[in-house]
């Protein structure tokens, strides 16, 4: 009872410090859980000191939901945890992790959890105690606002839980349902993901129980995913060939079928396999009347079992998204079944594998409900669509493999870990580490594709100043070299031919372009270290004056007349030349060909001869080398 009432007084001063006063005045759950607690005859025992306030009251619900108390969760931490998980900087986060996701670990099994409005709200509270876990971080939560979460809190605890996220698409997840909220995530927000997530979980088992397509269903189980056509106002075409029908489209998770629509009823279904090995292409493609291709609103379907490609049209009056929705989430069925059958995946694997690609489709078709204007990118949301653009995707896909889908182990098995889905208390799983730098890697080639689109400018002219001003340092170069052929100023032209004389008959041409090389090599290292991370100077292109449309024309007119005369020349050129090989101007062909039997002489002989003279003081004798008494 001593102890009992000592916790008690040293409540009731953090509650006249004013540390509860968010708690009590706005009488959410932690208020009234607070309030429970602190007239609960237990609370001196179950008060973790090295936890905050927030910290104490989520320990306490994940006690109460194992049927056990917080101090005899602390024990078994003590006990289970190794030294480097309990070092004193990270204990309390590594035991709220602990408390978390053993609480986790036991309310997912329990069969439509995401339906509980209670369950939604602890794991929220689960990311606010995480991100504030430490007694001497309680000050850090602006408790005066509508409570938020960042990425981090959000990364480890929805992890999890398997039908929230999963760790390779966890972060761009948060992005996404962040977009209005500027990067943090609130409870409303939050619950209206897991109610939408909830909604089409529900949608997809009804449309799968049902009888629609069971006859070519029920043989292999197939669940349905999507369906598309059934309102007038959004239809769907399948071109084959020349001939068009509107339809209704629906994509299970082996395959894709098409329902032709006639005057009253519909055909029978047409499959189109995704889950066999038979060469698939799934692409974007453009229709348009007549076989032109004018809209980027279709989605073209190809295997080894169709005599042609077949094209299906999403049409709507503004953008494609109806497009890019489709062919992202057939694409990633696809690719789950090109993953299944790389590595002959059977049984219970391949049910998690497909399992997989299929809650990616729920929490997109989810995401679409809580903000359906702002999300375009679907293929971030989709694992196997995104391993397929990250860099290593594939690598990442092969970990997961190996590892069964069954969660991370740690890189030193020496010590003892506890793992909840694909996360381990107090540690950075190596998928999540191989995610990540993969992740950064596809943010740098994002960039460089970036760095290169904003320097791409439209217009001839614009063009060709940018091309001037690039070419420029060439273009000086250009005029220093003619005007030493021209003799402008005759000593430098004397020096400059002297130079390289020297250098031909000496034969270091290699070693003079080796040293070019090793020039420019020196120019770049030097440069890199006198900028040392600096930004580099943007060139400044004087960009031409604007032209009117009839300008641009006579301008092109111009570019066009410039370029067949060039290609006029080109072929005067090559005219003379093979009349100079034919001799059908005699007397100079004889001219032609004299000049090039001594120009052959001089490169063959000459430049060796002397080059060898020069170099071992010998002379030249009867086409030998002679060095006194010895002959060569």
């Amino acid at each position: 009872m001593a102890v009992a009432s000592k916790t008690r007084n040293i409540l009731e001063a953090l509650v006249k410090e004013g540390l509860f006063k968010w708690l009590l005045s706005k009488r959410n759950s932690f208020g009234e859980e607070f309030e429970e607690f602190e007239r609960s005859p237990s609370a001196g025992r179950n008060w973790i000191p090295e936890l905050s306030p927030v910290g104490n009251i989520v320990v306490r619900r994940c006690s109460k939901i194992l049927e056990t108390s917080s101090s005899e969760l602390q024990e078994s931490f003590n006990a289970e945890a190794s030294d480097s998980i309990k070092q004193k900087s990270q204990y309390a986060r590594n035991f709220s992790e602990y408390c978390c996701f053993r609480a986790l670990a036991l309310s997912t099994q329990v069969m439509g959890h995401l339906a509980y409005k209670k369950f939604g709200r602890l794991t929220f509270d689960m990311m606010v105690a995480w991100e504030a876990p430490a007694a001497a971080s309680q000050s850090l939560i602006n408790l005066d606002d509508d409570l938020s979460v960042g990425v981090e809190a959000f990364s480890r605890i929805a992890l999890a839980v398997p039908i929230i996220a999963n760790v390779i698409i966890c972060e761009n997840l948060f992005e996404v349902i962040t977009i209005s909220t500027g990067g943090r995530l609130h409870f409303s927000v939050y619950d209206k993901y897991l109610n939408g997530l909830e909604r089409v979980i529900k949608k997809m088992k009804s449309q799968s129980e049902s009888s629609f397509l069971s006859a070519v269903r029920s043989s292999r189980g197939e669940k349905i995913l999507e369906v598309d056509g059934r309102v007038t106002t959004q239809p769907v075409l399948e071109h084959v060939g020349i001939s068009t029908w509107p339809g209704r489209l629906i994509l299970t998770d082996n395959a894709l079928y098409f329902e032709a629509l006639r005057v009253v009823s519909y055909e029978k279904p047409k499959r189109y396999d995704l889950s066999d090995d038979l060469k698939q292409i799934v692409k974007p493609e453009l229709t348009g009347p007549w076989g032109t291709r004018l809209f980027d609103k279709a989605v073209l379907y190809k295997s080894i079992s169709l005599s042609e490609p077949v094209v299906i049209e999403f049409p709507e009056l503004k953008g494609h998204t109806r497009r890019d929705y489709w062919l992202a989430i057939i694409q990633e069925i696809l690719y789950v079944h090109r993953f299944i059958n790389k590595f002959h995946i059977t049984g219970i694997e391949k049910d998690d594998a497909l399992s997989k690609a299929v809650l990616g489709i729920l929490r997109v078709q989810a995401v679409q409900e809580i903000s359906p204007s702002n999300f375009v990118h679907y293929e971030s949301l989709l694992m196997f669509n995104l391993c397929d653009q990250l860099p290593g995707g594939d690598l990442i896909l092969d970990f997961c493999k190996y590892v069964k889908f069954k969660g991370i182990r740690s890189g030193n098995p020496s010590e003892a870990r506890l793992l909840v889905g694909e996360v381990a208390v107090g540690e950075i799983s190596l998928l999540e580490r191989a995610v990540k730098e993969s992740r950064d890697n596809y943010k740098k080639a994002v960039l460089a594709r970036e760095t290169v689109d904003g320097v791409q400018v439209d217009g001839i002219d614009t063009n060709l100043a940018v091309l001037k001003q690039l070419l420029l340092p060439v273009m000086e170069v250009g005029k220093w070299l003619l005007s030493l052929v021209y003799w402008d100023d005759p000593l430098k032209s004397l020096v400059f031919c002297l130079f390289f004389t020297f250098i031909i008959f000496r034969g270091w041409l290699g070693y003079a372009f080796a040293l070019m090389l090793l020039f420019f090599a020196i120019f770049m290292v030097l440069t890199q270290f006198c900028n040392q991370g600096r930004p580099v100077d943007e060139i400044k292109i004087i960009a031409p004056p604007p032209m009117n449309t009839m300008e641009q024309l006579l301008a092109v007119q111009n570019a066009i007349s410039q370029v067949e005369q060039l290609i006029q020349d080109g072929n005067i050129v090559l005219l003379k030349f093979c009349a100079l090989l034919l001799s059908i101007f005699p007397q100079a062909s004889q001219k032609f060909a004299v000049t090039l039997l001594f120009t052959a002489l001089i490169l063959a002989f000459l430049p060796r001869d002397l080059g060898r003279c020069w170099r071992f003081g010998g002379r030249v004798v009867g086409g030998d080398l002679n060095f006194g008494s010895a002959v060569v």
